[in-house]
């Protein structure tokens, strides 16, 4: 199975709506490379295989994106990704609305090592 990245390979993966997760900042995507994940998901032979090449390619299935998660004061929970961008952009082309995760769970204080001054505004707590 895909691992994960080195903050989250111990976090057994789950699987989130696409439409919960939050990507605040604007990627820059390779197309090739979002087209051959789609493909993957599709469980189609890829046209292209990015370099370098993952270390394994299971049909249906890219390795997990890790997604940070926030309950703010009121209960709301908040799911923010900052990589996994192609992945994500993938998921969103082949229509597959569950993306599998690897959710860490953080404070207000770590999300603002991310948003910055802008995570009131985006998470609304005080």
């Amino acid at each position: 199975m895909l691992g994960g990245s080195l903050q989250s390979r111990a976090i057994k993966s789950q699987t989130l709506p696409l439409s919960s997760i939050l990507r605040p900042i604007p990627p820059v995507l390779d197309v090739r490379k979002i087209d051959s994940m789609a493909q993957t998901l599709k469980n189609e032979t890829p046209d292209f295989i990015p370099s370098p090449a993952p270390e394994s390619i299971i049909p249906g299935q890219l390795p997990p994106v890790d997604v940070l998660h926030y309950r703010s004061s009121t209960g709301k929970d908040f799911y923010f990704a900052f990589g996994g961008c192609h992945r994500m952009q993938a998921y969103e082309k082949a229509q597959v609305e569950g993306v599998s995760c690897k959710v860490l769970r953080v404070t207000k204080p770590m999300l603002k090592v991310y948003l910055g001054g802008s995570v009131g505004a985006i998470v609304g707590d005080e």
